[in-house]
């Protein structure tokens, strides 16, 4: 990887980012000019209570001065105020952050899985085993997450009473150390099986995919003529060259767990980032779903760095060197 290839992502990385800024300031003025009309609206408030607001929240004075003193609050790493209990926007989302980093990332790693199972039915493309993997990966990838969440949710927890119906810990538990966590893997291990079976078809897709398209490869055939194994050649060979468009997909996914599953999240009553989105949606809570988006975008933009970068590290072709 070159210096001047580094420096071209980062600074890329970095001007896509102060894009976003803009774009995550102006988009909600345009959507609503004055959240606090909307928020407070029926309150029966005097002028002066409304002007109040409005300058609590940054509302008042020019779209250019309020863009300013955005810029400002950011460099300060201070997100505004949320509408509702006038708590910080830092406060309230990262409340949010540990229970969505612990669901959809235990689910995402989970779902990999679907990329070892999609190398081998790659490999061995036209077996049973193929046509069994692929059908299992496209019935899954074609499935809404709410609507397997709504079928466990019913028979697992409902029926079968096997898992908790909702939260991330059981009402009223005072349980501390080892006991919490075991009750909030109990809690978690239904909305997570949901998760990674919404995801593991994209994994073997791809993975798949990727592993036919190198089978066309002469150095494969070479490595046979060399006396290599089957095995030997998929090893050395075959997979560390397909893993290339699924490092690109890993990397962007986990930069998309920042985001939280809002359909999940929602019907599970997660307390994570996808429901904070769907509360802040009904408010609506402006400061909050400014401070999600830039949140959420942030994240990609990281993880879509570390993807260049970690594409330029496994092929130096595409590292500038």
């Amino acid at each position: 990887m070159s210096a001047r290839f580094l420096l071209r992502k980062v600074l890329g990385a970095i001007s896509t980012l102060a894009f976003v800024v803009t774009v995550n300031f102006f988009l909600f003025r345009v959507v609503n000019d004055d959240p606090t009309a909307t928020m407070y609206r029926g309150r029966n408030m005097k002028p002066e209570q409304i002007a109040s607001l409005r300058q609590k929240f940054n509302l008042d004075g020019s779209k250019w001065e309020q863009y300013l003193a955005y810029l400002r609050q950011l460099l300060r790493g201070d997100l505004g105020l949320s509408m509702k209990g006038s708590r910080e926007v830092s406060a309230v989302i990262g409340e949010a952050i540990w229970p969505t980093l612990l669901l959809v990332g235990c689910s995402t790693l989970l779902a990999m899985l679907g990329i070892t199972l999609g190398y081998r039915a790659g490999w061995r493309r036209g077996s049973g085993f193929d046509t069994s993997a692929t059908s299992f990966s496209m019935l899954t990838y074609a499935m809404p997450d709410f609507w397997i969440g709504m079928v466990a949710l019913g028979l697992f927890s409902v029926k079968l009473g096997w898992f908790p119906v909702s939260g991330l810990e059981d009402p009223g538990s005072a349980a501390t150390g080892i006991s919490q966590l075991l009750d909030q893997l109990h809690h978690m291990a239904l909305p997570a099986i949901v998760l990674a079976l919404a995801y593991v078809g994209e994994y073997m897709i791809v993975a798949r995919s990727a592993m036919i398209e190198t089978l066309s490869e002469d150095y494969l055939q070479l490595a046979r003529a060399k006396g290599l194994r089957d095995a030997e050649v998929r090893r050395r060979h075959a997979v560390p060259n397909a893993r290339l468009p699924v490092v690109s997909l890993s990397a962007i996914n986990f930069g998309f767990v920042v985001g939280g599953a809002i359909a999940v999240e929602s019907l599970f009553s997660w307390p994570g980032i996808g429901q904070l989105t769907s509360l802040a949606v009904k408010g609506p809570d402006f400061p909050v779903l400014q401070g999600l988006f830039l949140l959420l975008s942030a994240a990609v933009i990281l993880a879509n760095l570390v993807a260049d970068l970690l594409y330029s590290r496994l092929d130096p072709r595409a590292g500038g060197r």
